[in-house]
């Protein structure tokens, strides 16, 4: 299996510019691919009532999340701990959420990294320069 880093997710309280809908996840999330550190808001609409003592979900709604790329979703998740999906959140392709190693972890499956929530990627983005062997 391929796995290359694709952002870091930070959740947040605070809407930000060019926020996109993830209905399945009812969160607002900004483009990484905007982001000169590669980093992606993540805001829900109604954040869940958890307590840290609710381990794994609760780290996904309140740290941060490493994403990586993977070309095989499936082999990704296989033998780890499914926290959050998969599914599939803006037309690009298919996500799920892993706790591994004691912090979250999204794998990306894309089916287009042509865009964004069908949003064109931002000039100089080249797929290939980041995800070399992809």
């Amino acid at each position: 299996m391929k796995k290359s880093f694709d952002h870091i997710g930070i959740p947040t309280t605070e809407p930000h510019p060019g926020e996109s809908w993830v209905a399945f996840s009812e969160v607002w999330v900004t483009n990484p691919r905007l982001h000169p550190q590669r980093i992606e808001y993540i805001r829900p609409k109604n954040p869940p009532r958890l307590s840290p003592r609710d381990g794994a979900i609760w780290k996904l709604w309140h740290w941060p999340h490493v994403a990586y790329r993977v070309d095989d979703l499936a082999a990704a998740l296989a033998g780890e701990e499914v926290v959050y999906g998969p599914f599939e959140p803006g037309g690009f392709g298919q996500v799920a959420f892993v706790h591994k190693d004691g912090v979250i972890i999204e794998y990306m499956q894309y089916t287009d990294v042509g865009q964004w929530f069908g949003q064109p990627n931002p000039p100089g983005f080249d797929p290939a320069e980041y995800w070399p062997g992809f």
